[in-house]
């Protein structure tokens, strides 16, 4: 099956075009310490774990696992192999951490150990890794408060390699309880000689049976370590985002017969048409064969497609527009014999277009030197490393040379890929560009995670409906200029939101967390000084200083907004 290209579809109901920026708010944040009796389980990179990806995958690990299934529970393991279960609340004092499960002690520490990772598969299931290459699957019970239930390893197996493990579900499949488990490593590549000498090993196990045996072992490789990887909820596909593309490599330990390259493209075309746009209206240069004259056009525009052609060659410019606009409005002119002029009336002022024609990659866009400068102009004041409450001061919250040598996009391109699971072949892909991976979170735990994306100044959530074709990618929430935000946090570590969408978390990797929460009605009267009008909404930042960075991020879940 041959992999089609798709366009992620935003929904700009979601959008907020006339969104200003962040208050900061002097409300104080809750915070709650705990004593532990032995300290998180730590494992610093080796010598040899030198490489750029080694760090990306163990080096920025989240110790502190928060329960999807069970908000107010948060679970690690420490360094005496215990599995431990914190319960954290808003109305009281934390508890003490609970035991509920021990890694056995004859255990024995790998020279090229690696953390402990664990990932709550479903409800009453848990897969946890001991950072030397063995993977438990463990019955936990219905976990919670109110549970004290020690949790029980119904399938131990040394699968090679030290691993981390990335996703896993759970599921039933004609009566048959079936687990999905997605695990990372990175190998030594003997046939990597240009690169680092490593390269990213994805292994989707599935253990089934009422022995819960290991039934399938599918193998992927890329060069770079993946930003998002998931298996669907019934086990059927794999979506993956990486910077570079991943393929299976085999099966079972079979190899995988690779499809034919696709030929290379000896040279990028010249573009066949220019654009610019306003607020109010595009304009789109279209280049025309030599000889041709205005009679010989073929021109056609509806409120969602457009088409540009001409007598005896096939179509210049044609399929449906970002959005809609003003057929009425719009307007066309023959200039020089040599190029068409559109103009095109945007039915919503206000929203720019990232592209003209969905999925058309023959144009160029044009943005003058004056757009540019003032794009730059009203973004400054969203964001700045020096906490100033008053944005009308002399001084501008903001360093824009700073800014922008933080500001950029990988060369690579990303991409976004969903693969069969029977095929093993990937079926859709969408080119992420400049779409810069922010985080994922787990809004519904019967689905599969969301991941955010920047989308120009904003950070938009998407979820994965793998049972939907023409949309399998769901635009479910934004969270507006944080895609801006982010870029100037140089010391940023984690990133994450509440399930429900009521604000986005950064945090630094040592002592402080920055919360953005939605815009909320203001209880008071409060009006906008350079513009004379009552303000209505206000979004708010916070910020709580930590003493560890790693910790924060899973806790400021739980509160879920409040």
């Amino acid at each position: 099956m041959a992999a089609s290209n798709y366009s992620l579809k935003v929904n700009r109901d979601l959008l907020d075009p006339n969104f200003e920026s962040y208050r900061l708010s002097l409300d104080p944040i809750p915070t709650y310490n705990v004593e532990l009796d032995a300290a998180v389980e730590e494992v610093k990179l080796k010598d040899t774990q030198y490489t750029l990806e080694h760090m990306r995958a163990f080096g920025m690990y989240n110790y502190l696992h928060l329960d999807p299934w069970y908000e107010d529970s948060v679970l690690f393991v420490d360094c005496k192999g215990r599995v431990l279960s914190l319960t954290i609340t808003l109305d009281t004092a934390l508890g003490k951490p609970r035991e509920v499960f021990h890694l056995p002690a004859e255990c024995s520490q790998r020279e090229d150990s690696l953390c402990a990772s664990l990932s709550l598969t479903s409800a009453t299931w848990a897969a946890l890794s001991d950072g030397t290459g063995r993977l438990y699957l463990l019955r936990t019970g219905k976990r919670g408060d109110s549970s004290h239930m020690k949790w029980e390893a119904l399938f131990s197996a040394d699968l090679g390699e030290p691993f981390i493990i990335f996703h896993s579900v759970s599921h039933v499949q004609a009566g048959v309880h079936t687990m999905e488990v997605l695990l990372l490593r990175i190998l030594k590549d003997p046939e990597e000689t240009k690169g680092s000498g490593y390269s990213v090993s994805l292994e989707w196990i599935t253990v089934a049976n009422k022995k819960y045996e290991v039934k399938k072992k599918r193998v992927l490789r890329g060069k770079s370590v993946p930003h998002y990887a998931a298996v669907e909820p019934q086990g059927k596909g794999l979506m993956v985002a990486s910077e570079k593309p991943f393929v299976f490599t085999d099966v079972d330990g079979r190899p995988v017969e690779q499809p034919d390259p696709e030929p290379m493209e000896v040279e990028k075309a010249d573009p066949i048409y220019f654009w610019q746009q306003t607020a109010e209206d595009i304009t789109v240069c279209v280049r025309v064969p030599e000889g041709v004259t205005k009679e010989e056009v073929q021109f056609r525009l509806t409120a969602n497609d457009i088409s540009i052609g001409v007598q005896s060659f096939p179509p210049l410019l044609e399929g449906q527009l970002y959005t809609s606009v003003d057929p009425e409005a719009s307007a066309w002119i023959f200039k020089n014999d040599k190029s068409l002029e559109v103009t095109l009336q945007k039915r919503s002022e206000g929203p720019m277009w990232p592209e003209l024609v969905l999925g058309d990659r023959r144009g160029e866009y044009v943005m003058s030197d004056e757009q540019a400068a003032l794009i730059h102009e009203r973004l400054t004041h969203l964001t700045s490393e020096d906490l100033n409450g008053n944005p009308d001061r002399d001084k501008p919250p903001c360093n824009s040379q700073e800014l922008e040598d933080c500001d950029g996009f990988p060369e690579d391109s990303s991409s976004l890929t969903h693969f069969d699971g029977e095929s093993l072949r990937p079926t859709q892909v969408v080119n992420l560009g400049s779409h810069q991976y922010l985080f994922t979170v787990d809004v519904n735990p019967s689905e599969m995670p969301c991941l955010c994306l920047r989308h120009d100044v904003d950070a938009l959530v998407w979820q994965p409906r793998p049972d939907q074709p023409s949309n399998m990618w769901e635009h479910v929430a934004t969270f507006n200029a944080l895609g801006y935000v982010q870029a100037s946090k140089r010391d940023k570590k984690f990133a994450t939101c509440a399930p429900n969408f009521s604000y986005a978390s950064l945090c630094e990797c040592l002592r402080r967390a920055f919360i953005y929460r939605q815009p909320a009605p203001v209880e008071t009267v409060l009006f906008n000084r350079k513009q004379g009008r009552q303000v209505g909404q206000v979004a708010k930042q916070q910020v709580a200083n930590t003493r560890r960075g790693h910790w924060f991020v899973s806790v400021c879940l739980v509160f879920n907004g409040k």
